[in-house]
Order: C-alpha cells, then sequence, then structure tokens
C-alpha cells in the first residue's frame, strides 16, 4: 500500500491478522521462557480449584502474539525499509485464554505522526479477539515507528 493511501485511513480498522491457536505446549514454553509457573498457567488442577475451568495463557504471552499478528494482519506499506517497536501508551487484560482456545488480532490506525521526513509514527489500537467469546483478551494501544524510502526521481509512486 502507497503511503498516501495509508494516510487516508486514520481512524480506521485497516487489518485483521491470521488464527493463532494457543495451546498447552505453547503456554508450557512461555512458562519456562519468562520463569512464570504460576499455577494457573501450567497445572491444570490448581487452574480449575482456581475457577478458570482450565489453565489460561498469561497476558505477557497474548500481548506477545502481536508480533507474529503485525505480520498478517499489518497492512504491508510500499518502499518500507524498516519498523520498528516504539512500546505501548496503554495495555489492558480483558478476559483470560483457556488453552486451546484460538486468537486474532484487529488492528485501527490512531495517528500517523510524521516525525521526519519519510518517518512516520503509527499509534494502532489493537483488539485480540478470542475464538466464540464476545469479550477481547486484550486491548492495547501500539507505537511503532516505519521508514518510507523516498521515490527517486522520475519514479512513479503508483
Amino acid at each position: 500500500m502507497d503511503i498516501e493511501e495509508f494516510k487516508g485511513l486514520v481512524g480506521s480498522r485497516i487489518g485483521t491478522s491470521d488464527w493463532v491457536e494457543v495451546g498447552q505446549d505453547r503456554i508450557d514454553a512461555f512458562a519456562d521462557t519468562t520463569l512464570d509457573h504460576e499455577p494457573i498457567h501450567v497445572d491444570p488442577q490448581a487452574a480449575r480449584d482456581l475457577g478458570f475451568g482450565q489453565t489460561i495463557a498469561h497476558g505477557f504471552l497474548s500481548l506477545s502474539l502481536l508480533a507474529p499478528f503485525y505480520k498478517t494482519g499489518y497492512p504491508k506499506l510500499d518502499r518500507r525499509s524498516y519498523g520498528l517497536n516504539y512500546g505501548f501508551n496503554k495495555v489492558r487484560f480483558l478476559a483470560p485464554v483457556k488453552s486451546g482456545k484460538r486468537v486474532r488480532g484487529h488492528f485501527t490506525l490512531l495517528v500517523m505522526v510524521e516525525k521526519q521526513p519519510n518517518r512516520y509514527q503509527l499509534t494502532s489500537e489493537v483488539s485480540v479477539e478470542i475464538e466464540g467469546e464476545e469479550k477481547p483478551a486484550l486491548v492495547a494501544e501500539w507505537l511503532t515507528f516505519v521508514e518510507i524510502e523516498p521515490l527517486q526521481q522520475g519514479q512513479d509512486h503508483a
């Protein structure tokens, strides 16, 4: 997508990612990586006893899935030379993701500011849908930077 066309999408939903399954193997690997073996994540009986019915994914695991969601759900910008994760203005974990559920991300472009020529700071809202559930797993306001290679003299932007 051309950067000028992208600018016109501020305030609009710009994409939806592919589904990703959050199985127990992924939850266990995340627990090992982060050293967070809280029983609600790795012990099915403890999770049942605490009222979750089954193990649930770490909130930070759900948040970390924004990276693959971005790859499949965010528009590809023409002449993009690089992009950087700049962080978050806010993140809210709204519903647990139970083991075995599928999730996907929905992106809305909120703000686009040209910080330097051809360098943009983007603010996007990301909502992580849990398949078959009304409430999203999380909603985040995500900041990224992208650099667009300038058009060469005589180069058409179409």
